[in-house]
């Protein structure tokens, strides 16, 4: 199929995208990497007058490091993401995640503010800045504002955002200290949506003792989710006092929201999700023992 007739604009920079949007209002869509925008175009799922593309602005597309934040522009590529050494270092679980996104030609257009902006309930870059505690910086007429990642997901496909607002950056904060990171997920065939998932950071003061941990996780609600149960079990506890399988336990025990659909049951999805969560709890563990033993 093919999408109905738009109008496609370029703007040069972010105030003049700013711009296009609050002239068209509700008959504009910001085009990033288009991997999610285009086939629901295509399928004529969805459809807008104008598409406003800022896949090419330089403004959005870089990663700087600032004090204890790294600074992601919006419209960089997962594939650039994935392979920024100072990603590696600074966020290692946005490397860890990159790699479970689509296949290598999504990752090449897809962009990180997309996806995130996508909001999409089983997308990896949304779990981790959950996760992460990372802060979403979006840009309108009226200026910048910070929207923490924890108050950005507001429904299916639906985020905090105002109609006249792009996402321009999200900053994630430096691991600290010792820390341990892990990414787990479950789909039918590599590249799909994630049937369940989890992604797992934390961190341990000198007595291997967890002093901060986020749970973010992947296809088991309307919106990205953080398992709230199973972190503050954890807090306090040493990374050996608690099975992973408890963990799974916990991260599953107040969900109300798991979706039923064509693959899966709302209770497989979260025997799925709970395997999950242990796995990357485990893998986290193993991440955290390994920095160690090469320090």
């Amino acid at each position: 199929m093919k999408p109905a007739p738009f109008a496609y604009h370029r703007p040069a920079t972010v105030t003049e995208a700013v711009a296009m949007l609050g002239e068209f209002g509700e008959d504009a869509k910001i085009l990033a990497g288009g991997q999610s925008l285009v086939p629901m175009l295509a399928m004529r799922l969805t459809h807008f007058e104008n598409l406003i593309d800022i896949s090419r602005l330089p403004e959005l597309n870089d990663i700087t490091l600032q004090g204890n934040e790294v600074r992601i522009g919006a419209a960089t590529p997962h594939a650039m993401v994935g392979l920024d050494d100072e990603i590696a270092d600074s966020v290692p679980l946005l490397t860890l995640a990159t790699p479970h996104i689509g296949h290598f030609q999504i990752r090449s257009r897809g962009t990180l503010g997309g996806a995130i902006a996508h909001a999409d309930p089983a997308a990896e870059y949304a779990a981790v800045a959950l996760a992460l505690d990372a802060t979403i910086e979006a840009t309108s007429s009226r200026g910048t504002r910070q929207i923490p990642a924890t108050e950005f997901f507001t429904g299916l496909w639906e985020t905090s955002l105002a109609p006249d607002e792009i996402l321009t950056s999200v900053r994630f904060p430096v691991a600290a200290g010792r820390s341990g990171f892990g990414i787990a997920e479950f789909a039918r065939r590599h590249g799909d949506f994630a049937i369940a998932g989890a992604v797992v950071g934390f961190e341990l003061d000198e007595d291997d003792r967890i002093t901060r941990c986020g749970i973010g996780l992947l296809g088991l609600g309307s919106t990205p989710l953080r398992a709230a149960p199973a972190e503050s079990v954890v807090l306090g506890t040493p990374i050996g006092g608690i099975t992973a399988e408890e963990i799974g336990r916990l991260a599953m025990s107040e969900l109300t929201d798991i979706p039923t659909d064509l693959q899966g049951s709302a209770s497989y999805r979260a025997r799925v999700g709970a395997a999950m969560v242990s796995r990357a709890w485990t893998q986290a563990i193993t991440h955290v023992t390994e920095e160690a033993l090469n320090a």
